[in-house]
């Protein structure tokens, strides 16, 4: 059976995905470890912080080396999740940060016109307005279902055809995005229920 490897040490929510992944009954391992990722069926990166110290405590546990080779070359399936999409990006203006560049995006502070109706961060449950609808990725998800998204910042793609959903808070922002092997989602799947497991199993068989 196929293992999904959840990046540690870089802060986010590796606790609830672990436990959605065994819910699933999907093996799963929490690892920083070069050998590890570099072996990995598929890989999840969490997200849960500021963008410029994840990057930097990605550095620090040089971890951009054996994540390039796995991503980029060997083609592993890789997820990153709310600030773990991000970090897939070029730049972020969070803490005006480059980012891992595997897809042409970047991550912009949400500035909104509405402020009595739009606060930051943007929490709660949203809809998805699909951009690629027969996608493997968003197999069995329905435009009328809700995720759960927590977040100041949004990833703007600057090509079109990596963005395969979008969800409106005032503006229109891409929350999924793919490339190749590389996939994001802006929202938190293990947080999602029924909705969230269906995309986290879409992932796992691909």
């Amino acid at each position: 059976m196929k293992e999904v490897l959840i990046i540690d040490q870089i802060g986010g929510n590796t606790g609830s995905l672990t436990k959605t992944f065994k819910r699933l009954k999907i093996n799963v391992k929490c690892s920083s470890d070069s050998t590890d990722i570099l072996h990995a069926d598929h890989i999840v990166i969490p997200g849960v912080g500021h963008f410029a110290n994840a990057m930097q405590r990605i550095s620090d546990l040089n971890l951009i080396e054996p994540l390039q080779e796995a991503v980029i070359f060997k083609k592993i399936p890789v997820l990153g999740i709310c600030l773990g999409m991000q970090l897939i990006c070029r730049y972020s203006e969070e803490g005006n940060a480059n980012g891992l560049g595997w897809i042409d995006a970047e991550v912009k502070h949400f500035n909104f016109n509405d402020t009595l109706n739009y606060k930051r961060p943007h929490i709660g449950w949203n809809t998805l307005n699909f951009l690629q609808k027969n996608h493997p990725f968003l197999k069995g998800i329905e435009t009328t279902e809700y995720f759960y998204f927590v977040h100041s910042y949004f990833v703007h793609c600057h090509n079109p055809e990596n963005c395969l959903a979008e969800t409106e808070y005032e503006q229109r922002f891409a929350s999924v995005i793919q490339k190749d092997n590389i996939f994001g989602v802006q929202f938190h799947p293990e947080k999602s229920y029924e909705a969230g497991d269906k995309l986290l199993m879409n992932f796992v068989n691909i």
